[in-house]
């Protein structure tokens, strides 16, 4: 492909040299969501290295901690938590990446940063909350819009730069598995290894370096696992307390919903987190996008891709699961019949 001639995001890639130009002088802090995820990540750190590149003081900042599996992504860079950065001067432009809402990336985040200067993401929930909002759906990873943006405008990407960007959209592909996964991810995922990327050492380090425990929660969410709609909708819960008993942690729930979405004859696939107080997580994971699993997160105030989306509630979640099923045969069923007109 001729990078010259041929752009991978024309109209993205000039609005965010546009960006670039506004960002100099300034120091900027790099905002992801919380439980950050590879793709996550590793926008968060390719931004930060291509911006520090260019004499811009910058960190990154998350509610939560990088997950051990992503920590190979970060060897010097600076991560600061929400604690470490809301008594700092109010001086750092704000970007918001793979976050698909303001909101997304924690609720003190949302007050301290209250006016972004950019979002960068891929959501199709994501309805624009920065001065500057870089929003492609359609494409897998926001680290694929970020790889793009950075080739179309010449930049250079080193190989710490190419494998974080690599993994990102390696992990919100579904290792190039996914619905979304273009001819354009494997067009950049080939440069991005022609650029330093290390395949073999992405794969070892996301899928096979999992804890015991990890495991052991596996163990419980695979013995939890029910048929709902006609064996269409395949839910797991894990309850309160699990973490504790496998000698684990959220991040750990990582994946693990792909194991109910993966049964034949599933459409769609869920996992149930129970919290504390009757709170409740959700992630949910559909085989066709026409079940627009993200419409469904909707309804319970949460949000995401037509394939996967996820919520989060406090309180009133008592007969969540009958409302989800009630949720999923209803979209079910709408779809069946759109088929069959």
């Amino acid at each position: 492909m001729n990078m010259t001639v041929e752009k991978f995001y024309p109209t993205l890639s000039v609005r965010f040299a546009q960006l670039l130009i506004e960002l100099a002088g300034r120091k900027v802090a790099v905002i992801g969501h919380a439980r950050p995820d590879g793709d996550c990540i590793g926008s968060q750190v390719a931004l930060a290295r291509v911006l520090a590149q260019r004499g811009i003081d910058v960190v990154c900042v998350n509610a939560d901690i990088v997950p051990r599996r992503l920590q190979f992504l970060i060897p010097g860079m600076t991560f600061l938590r929400t604690d470490d950065v809301l008594e700092l001067p109010n001086d750092r432009a704000a970007i918001f990446v793979d976050c698909a809402d303001h909101a997304r990336a924690g609720e003190r985040l949302k007050a301290k940063f209250s006016s972004p200067i950019a979002a960068i993401d891929h959501h199709l929930s994501n309805v624009g909350f920065a001065a500057t909002n870089l929003v492609d759906s359609a494409s897998a990873a926001t680290c694929e819009i970020l790889a793009g943006v950075f080739f179309d405008n010449g930049l250079a990407v080193d190989a710490l730069t190419a494998q974080a960007l690599y993994a990102g959209i390696l992990t919100d592909t579904g290792q190039f598995r996914f619905n979304a996964t273009s001819r354009r991810c494997f067009l950049l995922a080939g440069e991005l290894v022609a650029r330093g990327a290390q395949p073999a050492e992405a794969g070892f380090e996301l899928y096979e370096r999992e804890s015991e425990g990890k495991l052991r929660l596996l163990q419980h969410f695979l013995a939890s696992l029910k048929l709902e709609c006609g064996g269409r909708v395949c839910i797991g819960t894990l309850k309160d307390g699990v973490f504790a008993e496998t000698g684990t942690t959220a991040e750990d729930t990582e994946g693990l919903v792909d194991y109910a979405r993966c049964i034949d004859g599933v459409d769609v696939g869920a996992l149930i987190e129970e919290r504390a107080g009757g709170a409740v997580k959700a992630s949910l994971r559909a085989k066709d996008p026409a079940y627009r699993v993200d419409l469904i997160a909707a309804e319970f105030n949460g949000g995401g891709h037509a394939c996967a989306a996820g919520l989060n509630m406090k309180s009133g979640a008592g007969d969540f699961y009958t409302r989800l099923v009630a949720a999923l045969g209803q979209r079910i069923a709408a779809v069946d019949a759109m088929n069959k007109g």
